[in-house]
């Protein structure tokens, strides 16, 4: 290939003004080796379609593309938190705070929540309640937020809930929409066009269709979730909410500086079902996708198979099996360039956790003696996720921080003593403490800080939370993107048989 170079150079130097010839020929050379590498024609192919090239089109693409293309990465921090609150509906005077670390002032906070509503018949199979959800909403938004006049913005108010915080029959499509205003200006899901890049030169400019959803493409949530972004804009406020969605008991929230939410793009939720007859709500996923900067990011918060009989694991490690098989995030960007993932696992950093259910692979008298003793690392020791993960059968791959606290399940509510210790209950209903609530990760640039349980009482399980330094690709104003200028000038310059140079 070297010497068919030399002599397409020698070829196209016959060609060139002596003035232009070394410029010139450093950057056919550039081209000529990027088609190649590609898989594309030959250089020499292309030698009579660069004959007719303009010189100033050169001259601009040359000093364009010898521009610095530098990305810098930048550390944000992360709050992801798990709880399965079974089936409780907050009131008013739940203080989710020291629940939400909110004294760190992270960036991003994701909170993933089970059962906020009783997985009885009339929730899986004919519609779920969304009054527990905008509660919680309106909780996290106090916390996050501080309190403010919800009955300013049409949310009636009623001593029932408390305070401010409290509504007639709350809508969570209308509380969403108020906690999602920003200037009355809604952010594109599909950003990937930069700023910079437009005004450089129509020749660049690519226009993203508008999304093609299909109606299974998501659950029944309006249109907006997939689509627009948006965030309340005041004065007052820090924290923007950024994606929401509930799917029967899972509940999920995604929140973040309002500063930083201009640079969310490509927001997609899809929803994966594995509950009864493995296609019900009951059980299963609700996945986030984004970009954020230039990386994309994707969050899962699960509800795998219950069950503490021998075997049940591998219900669980099905579920996870084909959660990550099954879910498809639709193609909002219908541009060929387009490198969104629609993949779980072809994010470049994944958070997944929530209630997976794995249980300690133990008889109950040997569980007991252990729990008695508080001797964690022995019980710990037989966890069946663990185990699981150093066989190999599930999340193979991913990362948990180490575990220092306590089992996170079962608790009596209000209390702090598990069932399994002295308290009075039929057999069938009694369980052995494990570690059921997790936070795992996937994808270089990942840092956990902490992995915590929270001592709220409020259920039967205790919240775990965990925090994460997540390395982001950032462009900043005014630089360009890395290769893009030069690929686009690339296509716009050496356009043979309307092949493209942009391989995905």
């Amino acid at each position: 290939m070297d010497n068919e170079f030399e002599d397409i150079q020698e070829e196209v130097s016959d060609k060139i003004p002596s003035t232009h010839q070394r410029r010139k020929q450093s950057f056919i050379w550039k081209v000529l080796t990027m088609k190649e590498r590609n898989g594309g024609t030959t250089g020499r192919d292309l030698v009579d379609s660069l004959d007719a090239i303009p010189d100033s089109s050169i001259e601009n693409c040359i000093s364009e593309s010898s521009m610095s293309s530098v990305e810098a990465i930048h550390n944000f921090r992360v709050f992801a938190a798990t709880w399965n609150v079974g089936g409780q509906c907050p009131n008013g005077n739940l203080d989710l705070s020291d629940f939400l670390q909110v004294r760190n002032e992270h960036d991003i906070y994701v909170l993933g929540f089970q059962e906020i509503v009783p997985l009885n018949a009339g929730n899986v199979l004919v519609l779920e309640d969304n009054e527990p959800a905008a509660k919680w909403l309106a909780l996290i938004n106090q916390s996050l937020n501080g309190s403010h006049d919800l009955s300013s913005k049409g949310l009636k108010s009623t001593a029932s809930f408390g305070s401010s915080l409290s509504f007639q029959k709350p809508s969570l499509k209308k509380i969403k929409k108020t906690f999602k205003k920003l200037n009355g200006r809604k952010l594109k899901s599909c950003n990937c066009v930069l700023e910079m890049e437009r005004k450089a030169s129509k020749d660049f400019c690519f226009r993203c269709q508008e999304p093609n959803l299909k109606p299974d493409d998501s659950s029944t949530e309006e249109d907006d979730d997939n689509i627009p972004i948006s965030v309340l804009a005041t004065s007052q406020m820090k924290y923007s909410l950024v994606a929401c969605k509930q799917m029967v008991g899972i509940f999920v929230c995604v929140w973040m500086r309002k500063e930083l939410v201009q640079y969310v793009g490509h927001l997609r939720i899809c929803c994966t079902s594995r509950g009864i007859m493995g296609c019900l709500g009951n059980k299963g996923c609700i996945s986030v996708s984004m970009s954020f900067y230039q990386t994309s990011i994707c969050f899962i918060c699960s509800h795998l198979a219950s069950g503490e009989k021998e075997g049940d694991e591998l219900r669980r490690n099905l579920d996870v099996i084909e959660i990550l098989k099954n879910t498809q995030f639709p193609r909002i960007c219908k541009t060929p360039q387009s490198r969104m993932p629609d993949k779980i696992l072809d994010h470049d950093r994944i958070i997944w956790f929530g209630d997976l259910n794995y249980r300690i692979s133990l008889s109950y008298d040997d569980a007991k003696r252990l729990v008695e003793k508080r001797d964690w690392p022995s019980l710990f020791d037989k966890d069946q996720l663990k185990m699981e993960r150093e066989a190999g059968r599930v999340f193979k791959g991913w990362k948990e921080g180490k575990i220092y606290f306590a089992p996170t399940y079962k608790y009596p509510i209000n209390s702090d003593t598990y069932y399994l210790e002295n308290v009075k209950v039929s057999r069938n209903k009694r369980r052995t403490p494990a570690w059921c609530d997790r936070i795992l990760w996937r994808g270089s640039g990942i840092q956990q800080l902490s992995y915590v349980r929270k001592e709220l009482k409020f259920s039967d399980h205790r919240p775990v939370c965990a925090t994460f330094f997540v390395q982001v690709d950032v462009l900043f104003k005014g630089q360009k993107k890395k290769n893009s200028t030069f690929n686009f000038h690339i296509q716009d310059l050496v356009h043979t048989n309307s092949r493209s140079l942009y391989y995905s």
